[in-house]
Parts: structure tokens; C-alpha cells; sequence
């Protein structure tokens, strides 16, 4: 660690900065590219610079090690940040969830869009408002389990199993508005499907 003397200067801080900053800013770099994406990386790196400044007098000499752990820190937290900003997100739809899928998705208008895309929107509105909020998530915001474990505060096995009940519900759904336009539908093994 550096001793700090009355005889610093702006300049001198300023010019140990740039050394600091040439020294530690690409291998901080592709520490974090490594863990996490390039505009979450690019803002733990500044980050950590501005924590670097703010700290110069504490730096050690082996300066790379120290900056990769304040990386290390600040990371956690732009993560930790993050999952409680989609588990905010995940509440406020719980609480006031979106408009319905027709006002959201013009192609689901029977007006303007296919047949089919009314009957899939008539089909998630009879569906519990979990399991059509589930499939929206996971059709139209195109989330993965585990994004989708994140969003509803659920492990990432629960929410695939949730997604797999509520698609195996809109299939039913689907079907029920096949059967109601009066088109025959045949069941695997039946004596219709045979014919």
C-alpha cells in the first residue's frame, strides 16, 4: 500500500490513475466478459474505475488482484440489482398485469390477424391468469426456465414444470375450440381415426 504524503498533487493522482487504469483495465475486462454480458461488463468496469479513484491511497502495488476483486464486488451487485429489478417486474404483473393479449399483440386481433391467433387468445383467456401469464412470458417475452424461475421467485425445475402444465392446458383449451367450430377431431386409437 501506498503512503499517502501532503506533497500529492492532482497531477500525481491523476498520472498513478492512468497507470492503474493501464495496468488492470483489460484483464478486469476479460475477467468479466467471461462471467457476464458485455453491457453489464462495460458498466462493472466503471464501476470499479470510479472505485479504484475514489480509493487510489489504498491501492497495494500488486494492484490487478485488488481491482479484480472490487470487479469481483461490483459485479454482485449490478447482479443482485438485477434480480430484484425482474422480481419488482414479476409483482407489478402479478398485481396489474398487462392489457389483454389481443390489445398487446395486434397479430391476435380477429380483425387484423389470422383465425388461429383469436382462437389461441380466446383459448389463454380461458386459462388461469398464472398459466396465461406463464406462456406469455414464454411465447412473446421468449424466456427461458430459468429466466422464467427469476421472474416468478420460483426454482428453475418448478417453472418448467409450471410452463408444461400450462401449455398442456392451452392444448386442451385449443382443442375444446376445435371441437365447439364443429370440426371432427380423433383421438389416437379410436375407431374414427382407423377409417
Amino acid at each position: 500500500m501506498r503512503v499517502v504524503t501532503d506533497t500529492d498533487t492532482d497531477a500525481e493522482r491523476g498520472k498513478r490513475m492512468r497507470k492503474l487504469v493501464e495496468l488492470v483495465v483489460d484483464p478486469v475486462r476479460r475477467y468479466l466478459y467471461r462471467r457476464t454480458d458485455a453491457a453489464t461488463a462495460d458498466d462493472v468496469i466503471g464501476d470499479t474505475l470510479l472505485v479504484c479513484w475514489r480509493r487510489l491511497d489504498e491501492v497495494p502495488d500488486d494492484a490487478l488482484p485488488w481491482a479484480i476483486v472490487v470487479a469481483r464486488q461490483c459485479l454482485s451487485n449490478a447482479q443482485r440489482a438485477e434480480r430484484r429489478r425482474i422480481r419488482l417486474i414479476g409483482r407489478i404483473i402479478a398485481i396489474d398485469p398487462p392489457l389483454d393479449a389481443a390489445d398487446e399483440n395486434p397479430a391476435a386481433s380477429s380483425g387484423d390477424g389470422t383465425v388461429e391467433a383469436a382462437r389461441v387468445t380466446a383459448a389463454l383467456a380461458c386459462l388461469r391468469r398464472n398459466d396465461a401469464e406463464i406462456l406469455r412470458l414464454w411465447a412473446w417475452d421468449e424466456l427461458t426456465s430459468p429466466q422464467l424461475a427469476v421472474v416468478l421467485g420460483i426454482s428453475a425445475n418448478a417453472a418448467a414444470i409450471r410452463l408444461h402444465r400450462a401449455k398442456a392446458r392451452l392444448k386442451q383449451e385449443l382443442l375444446k375450440s376445435v371441437s365447439a367450430t364443429g370440426h371432427i377431431t380423433y383421438d389416437e386409437g379410436s375407431e374414427n381415426a382407423r377409417r
